[in-house]
């Protein structure tokens, strides 16, 4: 026993038992003040720049990577590579694709894949789906992707079902609605101020709003309010003045950078203003007006990681809400309270206007979502299985059965500064790759079953109500 306790006794202590306050001043440095928050900031942002600029082309852009003929007829067009060979050397009109040795494997810019897809469907087997299902005379379908929850792969899970959706061949818009900015990064976008954002969108709702409500007041006798200078600037300017073009050749961008935060706080000062301004209205009745619903087939809607004005705005505009979520207790915890809180907050609008509206003999309001999915990204089965089974027993359907895995292939391409789709497989062994993004093939696979559903639903409802009349 004695030869065990003296054993014990020559461990090495913990390192906190060993810490010199003399020393510990030696490496402390000067107190922060607010100019050094600049200094750090200038600091990030020459890094933020940096790293950013090694996936940029000679022209200073972002520039897609070139597809070859395997992971064509593998992943984007379903026909046998040598049928795929044989229909281009039929068809020379059809892309070529260009081989960086000779003899080598053919190379296509994703624009060329989706030329080929497009005659495929027109020229090829009735029996497979070269296109994507997309009924003809609804409106695209917006997705919003929120939690509460940091770190939980909001932004990456919004960004890769982009990339999934448009090469799956679907038109597609982003809407970062983070002041953040990080989907914006992600699609290369540049955003000099708020007025490159979805701010003016908003703005110019209100600002309409409050020509309607002017008009009433001077019916009545009384003075207007006035439209100040930045809501006369948003007045002229439409959705079709803040989307910007992507290096996807289908992925359109409405960016956001840190002054887009403003409308946080200018947004409760319309809504003083004007009791009477529905504020959750605004991205949907700007997108609607400016004809955005029928140019896309999916938009995405990226959300702050707080249930504030923008927040409430893009849940508002979604027809499909995702949740991604960890699987473990506290971001169970937190994914718990936000539903709580989207509770609470869509009841109390509801019962705001309802109330009036019965008082004024309207019809009442009520918000609906065609879906609403709860997805755990980053998940390891090793570590974290028994826990999302029960998180699944506790959430029932509204949790995903489909799981997203963690690879190392996400932490690979985050250094280049790609999505996974956007890496090169080169970069990796092939099998590798092909292990690696097997995971968010299946995310888009759960996310566009989820797609598919709600457009037949409505589809067969407009059949019947067509049939009716």
């Amino acid at each position: 026993m004695a030869k065990d306790i003296h054993s014990k006794a020559a461990s090495p202590l913990p390192p906190y038992f060993s810490i010199d306050p003399d020393a510990a001043l030696a490496e402390l440095g000067q107190p922060t003040d607010t100019a050094r928050f600049a200094e750090i900031a200038e600091g990030c942002a020459r890094g933020r720049s940096d790293l950013a600029s090694r996936g940029l082309n000679e022209e200073g852009a972002k520039s897609l990577r070139l597809f070859s003929t395997w992971e064509i007829t593998r992943y984007l067009i379903p026909v046998a590579q040598a049928h795929f060979r044989r229909v281009l050397k039929a068809n020379p009109e059809l892309p070529q694709g260009r081989s960086e040795t000779e003899g080598g494997a053919k190379w296509f810019t994703l624009d060329e894949v989706l030329r080929l897809r497009a005659f495929f469907a027109a020229q090829g087997s009735k029996a497979k789906n070269y296109l994507p299902y997309r009924p003809e005379g609804l409106a695209a379908k917006l997705v919003a992707v929120a939690n509460f929850k940091g770190g939980v792969g909001k932004t990456s899970t919004a960004a890769h079902l982009a990339m999934s959706a448009a090469l799956d061949g679907y038109k597609v818009l982003v809407i970062d609605l983070d002041s953040q900015g990080s989907m914006t990064s992600i699609f290369g976008g540049r955003v000099e101020d708020e007025w490159k954002t979805a701010f003016p969108l908003l703005a110019r709702h209100y600002g309409e709003h409050l020509r309607l409500e002017n008009q009433r007041r001077l019916d009545r006798g009384d003075a207007p309010h006035p439209l100040d200078e930045s809501l006369s600037a948003a007045m002229e300017m439409t959705a079709a003045d803040v989307i910007q073009p992507t290096h996807w050749p289908n992925i359109d961008l409405i960016g956001a950078q840190l002054n887009l935060y403003w409308a946080e706080f200018q947004i409760p000062v319309w809504r003083m203003a004007a009791r009477s301004w529905k504020l959750w209205d605004a991205l949907t009745d700007r997108l609607e007006a400016d004809g955005v619903l029928d140019q896309y087939d999916v938009i995405f809607i990226d959300t702050p990681p707080a249930l504030g004005y923008l927040t409430i705005n893009g849940l508002s505009a979604a027809d499909i809400l995702l949740v991604p979520m960890g699987a473990s207790f506290l971001e169970f915890d937190s994914t718990g309270r936000f539903f709580d809180m989207l509770h609470s907050t869509f009841a109390s609008i509801e019962e705001g206007e309802n109330l009036a509206a019965r008082a004024l003999g309207r019809p009442e309001i009520g918000f609906e979502w065609d879906a609403v999915r709860a997805v755990i990204t980053r998940y390891d089965s090793a570590q974290q299985g028994e826990l999302a089974g029960l998180v699944q027993a506790y959430m029932g359907p509204t949790l995903s059965p489909h799981r997203q895995d963690f690879t190392a292939l996400i932490g690979q391409a985050g250094e280049q500064v790609n999505g996974i789709y956007e890496a090169d497989y080169r970069d990796f062994n092939r099998e590798t790759y092909a292990r690696g993004r097997e995971t968010f093939d299946e995310t888009y696979a759960a996310f566009k079953k989820l797609l598919a559903g709600v457009w037949r639903r409505e589809e067969l409802a407009l059949q019947a109500e067509r049939a009716a009349s």
